[in-house]
């Protein structure tokens, strides 16, 4: 191969990688027991915001999801669509904070 084949080859290659990554990089970790619509819409491949906002208003009735799998229980999000998402959800725990500061032992 030539010199030039070569580099056009390597130049093509890094022109697809680099085209690529926003296509990675749009969803990103979303906790769904804490986001709004307009987040959860934001960050998960194949929810618009009517099933993100069909997300909040279960969560508030339901007091919110105990796995990933509870998100097939809204109309509209099958497992292809959870599967896509899987890597990208979040279900923290709500941590609670102290109200007054531990005291000092002295």
């Amino acid at each position: 191969m030539s010199k030039m084949t070569v580099s056009s080859t390597r130049r093509a290659i890094q022109v697809l990688i680099a085209s690529l990554l926003p296509v990675f990089a749009w969803a990103g970790p979303v906790d769904i027991n804490k986001a709004d619509a307009a987040t959860i819409a934001k960050e998960l491949n194949g929810i618009g915001l009517s099933k993100a906002q069909a997300i909040v208003a279960w969560r508030e009735k339901n007091g919110g999801f105990k796995t990933v799998d509870d998100l097939r229980k809204i109309k509209g999000i099958g497992a292809k669509t959870l599967d896509k998402n899987r890597s990208n959800i979040r279900l923290d725990p709500v941590t609670a904070q102290p109200s007054t500061p531990p005291s000092k032992s002295s």
